[in-house]
């Protein structure tokens, strides 16, 4: 048996960020992703996750653990496929460290990635936006922080990682106001700002104070800005904006969806998915296409430019009641009733 605790520990702390140079939300994803796996396993096998033996992660059970994201975490189809791919990296991983298991590794790598459907992205209209940017109260400390966080994520069309991992030394005001994000993959991008949105960091750098971190923004406790701690003051200027834009509160806001609608006010305004493309810091401008699908007035320039067809008048004329008795369909289906 091969205890699995000393080669997660490699795969974690050696193989990703130095052998393979993996950035470092890609480490905590595929911690996180571990996690729930060995919890998981150990349940399973009424074992604590430290004495979980290599042979027990085989497929029936990461199989089991797929299904079990779904049905009991409420996990969709491209957050399974998620887990799976850090699985099997993990795996590849082992297949030279423990070649006795290449059989088990094998069946674990042949597990396909599941479908999932491609919907419409959700987005915020222009009154929906406005509601939650006007939320946050800019008359105390963390008034002018939300308002200036809330501004900055919707004009860079921001990921969450990104947003709350950006430093004072990205940002720089004179003379045209821009940031520097770091994006996946180790992209980084340099975007301008609006003046609104200058106007609010501005107010925050003012009250921001001298903290010993160099992050951007900063909790209560003058500590760095966590994901969670991002989406909770989303999701309470949300209800708060809902007060006054009730069509809000049919929709589940979120850090993307403001990267979302970003990317559509960026399409409408430009009408080229190569600069929301640019703007977003995708790998590959076809994963904006998606934006182009929910856009309808690109749709409507394309109607517009095409020539419909002619349609070719005449007169209804209805079929004899004899020849359509005679129709070999209507015998069969009067047979069968006689029958």
């Amino acid at each position: 048996m091969t205890s699995i605790a000393p080669h997660i520990t490699a795969f974690l702390q050696q193989r990703l960020p130095v052998e393979r140079s993996a950035s470092e939300n890609t480490c905590e994803s595929y911690a996180y992703a571990f996690m729930l796996l060995f919890n998981y396993a150990a349940d399973c096998f009424k074992v604590s996750p430290s004495q979980l033996q290599l042979e027990q992660l085989d497929a029936h059970l990461v199989l089991g653990f797929l299904n079990h994201l779904e049905s009991k975490r409420g996990n969709g189809p491209s957050s399974r496929n998620t887990r799976l791919a850090a699985i099997k990296s993990f795996m590849h991983f082992m297949a030279y460290r423990v070649p006795s298991a290449m059989e088990q590794i094998q069946c674990v790598l042949a597990i396909p990635a599941k479908k999932a459907e491609t919907r419409l992205v959700r987005h915020l209209t222009v009154e929906e936006m406005q509601a939650i940017l006007n939320a946050p109260v800019p008359n105390h400390w963390s008034g002018i922080r939300d308002r200036a966080m809330l501004h900055l994520c919707f004009a860079g069309g921001l990921r969450v990682s990104e947003l709350v991992g950006m430093q004072l030394a990205d940002l720089t005001l004179q003379p045209q106001a821009s940031i520097v994000v770091h994006g996946k993959g180790r992209k980084e991008r340099c975007l301008p700002l609006w003046k609104e949105t200058t106007s609010a960091l501005r107010a925050w750098l003012v009250v921001r104070g001298d903290v010993l971190v160099p992050e951007l923004f900063v909790n209560a406790r003058r500590q760095p800005m966590t994901r969670s701690g991002f989406e909770y003051v989303l999701h309470k200027h949300a209800e708060t904006a809902a007060q006054h834009c009730p069509s809000l509160s049919k929709k589940r806001v979120s850090p993307h969806v403001l990267r979302h609608t970003c990317a559509l006010t960026v399409l409408q305004a430009t009408k080229d998915i190569r600069k929301v493309s640019l703007w977003l810091g995708h790998a590959h401008m076809q994963t904006a296409e998606i934006y182009t699908r929910v856009d309808p007035s690109v749709k409507l320039e394309t109607l517009e430019s095409a020539i419909a067809p002619k349609l070719r008048s005449g007169r209804f004329k209805a079929t004899d009641q004899l020849i359509a008795s005679l129709n070999p369909r209507s015998v069969m289906r009067r047979d069968k009733v006689q029958k």
